[in-house]
């Protein structure tokens, strides 16, 4: 029932701009805070950026002043707007519903930072 689709990814230059997007459904949206992760290869899916219910947010420092998370309840949506891209940002991106059991995740949006 629970279901997150990533989308917005692409191939981008150094410098690039790019916003993504997850569209949530089966369940209550607003009542949940929304997480954005990566993951690149070889590494761990690791937090970049999670919106709360109230609207407060808080980032990874290594996108702090970079990103901007936010939400459209009316939606069902949480995007991530991803200025001055660096190649360090290359990752698959999920969403997450937070501070629930189980987890889940979309299917991840491909994002590419190259010359």
């Amino acid at each position: 029932q629970v279901q997150l689709v990533e989308s917005g990814g692409d191939l981008v230059q150094p410098g690039g701009s790019l916003r993504l997007s997850c569209v949530a459904s089966g369940f209550v949206f607003r009542a949940y805070a929304m997480g954005w992760y990566r993951q690149a290869p070889g590494k761990q899916r690791e937090l970049v950026a999670v919106i709360y219910t109230g609207g407060s947010t808080n980032y990874a420092n290594s996108v702090k002043g970079r990103f901007t998370i936010s939400r459209d309840n009316a939606k069902n949506t949480v995007y991530l707007q991803m200025n001055s891209l660096k190649p360090e940002d290359t990752a698959v991106y999920y969403c997450k519903r937070e501070s629930s059991s189980p987890t889940y995740w979309g299917q991840g949006t491909q994002v590419t930072v190259s010359s």
